[in-house]
């Protein structure tokens, strides 16, 4: 699949503000870069660091008046979308170094508070069927709502409400997942049928040795994702982060199939 993204941002600042900029998908076997372009306002400083897992880059900026951001690129996307239900978990013992970090409760997922849930309703079921089970639970139950949670929302409140935006769906996806030892992390992606368009989140699990990609909202397939970047939880993975005032004066997201 053939995706075209199109994001424009623009920021007002009232003095010297240092921020963290990660809207650049990186070039993978899965998502190849077929052509990009990248253009930030004049800046006082910027930077290039890796994201978190190797996962795209971010760019540390100092800018000292409006921050405007214009990103094109056209992705060719091949990942197969796989049936998760055929997929084993990897027992916590024999996890690899680089998963078992996506095991533990964070900011947004406080996982151990959900295991007595996950162990009375699903302790019968195990690895991808598991997941599979719960991501159809959380798309009959919760109602996609925007507006109706905001940068404090964790994924026990949503569980709680049973209502959310994509955000607040991955991060109760990954909250589950980590309370039944399976690790789960939250991934920043465009993707073509997001509705209302804008910068949208899954989960990915760890299972059978590898990650798979899971939305529980059902906007987006395996193969019509293109990753931005991985974290924890949201907090690892903000598209934009402002150490001083930022008043956001235009924001656009676009993603189309060629």
């Amino acid at each position: 699949m053939i995706l075209d993204i199109d994001v424009q941002l623009e920021y007002q600042m009232s003095g010297p503000t240092d921020m963290i900029l990660q809207v650049q998908a990186p070039d993978f076997a899965d998502q190849r870069v077929v052509s990009e372009s990248f253009e930030l306002s004049e800046t006082q400083h910027r930077a290039t660091i890796a994201g978190e897992a190797g996962m795209g880059e971010r760019v540390l900026i100092r800018t000292n008046g409006n921050l405007r951001c214009d990103y094109k690129a056209r992705f060719d996307v091949d990942r197969p979308a796989l049936r998760i239900e055929e997929f084993k978990s990897v027992p916590p013992h024999k996890l690899p170094s680089d998963a078992v970090r996506y095991l533990m409760p964070s900011r947004y997922c406080p996982s151990d508070q959900l295991q007595s849930f996950v162990a009375a309703e699903y302790g019968n079921l195990s690895g991808g069927y598991l997941i599979a089970t719960l991501r159809d639970w959380i798309y009959e139950r919760f109602q996609y709502v925007p507006g109706s949670s905001n940068g404090q929302t964790t994924a026990l409140d949503t569980f709680v409400q049973r209502q959310g935006v994509c955000r607040d769906f991955a991060h109760v996806m990954i909250a589950l997942a980590r309370a039944t030892a399976i690790p789960a992390r939250f991934v920043s992606v465009y993707a073509p049928y997001v509705t209302p368009q804008d910068f949208h989140a899954v989960a990915e699990v760890f299972l059978d040795g590898t990650w798979h990609l899971v939305d529980a909202t059902g906007m987006a397939a395996a193969n019509q994702i293109v990753r931005i970047g991985v974290g924890l939880d949201a907090a690892e993975v903000p598209f934009l982060s402002s150490f001083g005032p930022a008043m956001l004066l235009s924001q656009s997201v676009d993603v189309r199939v060629v």
